[in-house]
């Protein structure tokens, strides 16, 4: 398979998010307020490498190496022109879809990554995770976005193999407090949350005559999992209290 085809099969969002970054100044802001877009683009290349540096030593059967964290992984990208850093993005790309074709054949064998476990799968998803997330923090509510967001593995995602790490910043700064709530999208499963010394996030059956703190659509829950919010407001609804809301928000603060 030709690399343009592979990438469009495995990535899919790629296209959309390199077009999103085309369209801006390297250094204009973006919705992750520390980031300018040259910040996001260093930020997936790292990922892209790191995700395929791990899978590939699983998938040669070699030990498994200790994730990289962001500060190891992403100053050679920052160090880059901006013209280079966008070239060294797409190369690195192409070479993540290549691992992920070769991952399709054990998608549900775990593997080590960021102290944690995650299945096979799981990698090529993360990738599609950060594409849509991080186009969404350069174009905000666009109706591809929310669509994007609206997936339901997009949600399943962010709880299953990404819940513990979203909620270690947030949890490190509430000291003691201690509760339990419910995210509510209609139709669809709650996400559980519950703060405290070992925070912990599931997804779980609405449950008869029990109350969400926080009710909203699809697409806004996955933003406010990963700390973010849709720029309508309105999208939220919530009759908590600012403390208990407060709480919400400070424990979904995000990487």
């Amino acid at each position: 398979m030709a690399d343009e085809d592979l990438i469009t099969d495995l990535l899919p969002e790629w296209a959309s998010f390199l077009q999103a970054c085309a369209g801006r100044d390297p250094g204009h802001g973006t919705a992750c307020a520390a980031w300018t877009t040259r910040d996001i683009i260093a930020h997936q290349a790292g990922n892209a490498v790191e995700l395929g540096r791990v899978l590939t030593a699983h998938l040669d059967r070699r030990p498994v190496p200790r994730t990289r964290t962001f500060e190891e992984r992403e100053p050679p990208f920052r160090r880059m022109s901006d013209d280079d850093r966008v070239a060294a993005l797409e190369a690195v790309m192409y070479d993540l879809a290549r691992v992920l074709e070769r991952g399709l054949v054990e998608p549900d064998t775990w593997v080590p990554w960021t102290g944690r476990r995650m299945k096979v799968a799981w990698f090529g998803e993360h990738m599609h995770s950060e594409l849509i997330l991080h186009r969404w923090d350069l174009v905000g509510d666009d109706e591809q976005a929310s669509a994007q967001l609206a997936q339901p593995w997009m949600t399943s995602h962010s709880v299953d193999a990404v819940g513990a790490p979203l909620l270690a910043r947030g949890a490190a700064g509430m000291g003691d407090t201690r509760f339990t709530s419910r995210l509510r999208v209609p139709d669809q499963p709650d996400v559980v949350l519950t703060a405290g010394a070992s925070p912990t996030i599931a997804l779980s059956s609405p449950e008869p005559d029990t109350s969400a703190d926080l009710v909203c659509d699809a697409p806004a829950r996955v933003l406010l999992l990963w700390g973010r919010q849709p720029a309508d407001s309105t999208r939220l609804h919530s009759d908590a209290g600012p403390e208990r809301l407060g709480g919400i928000r400070t424990l979904l603060s995000g990487y």
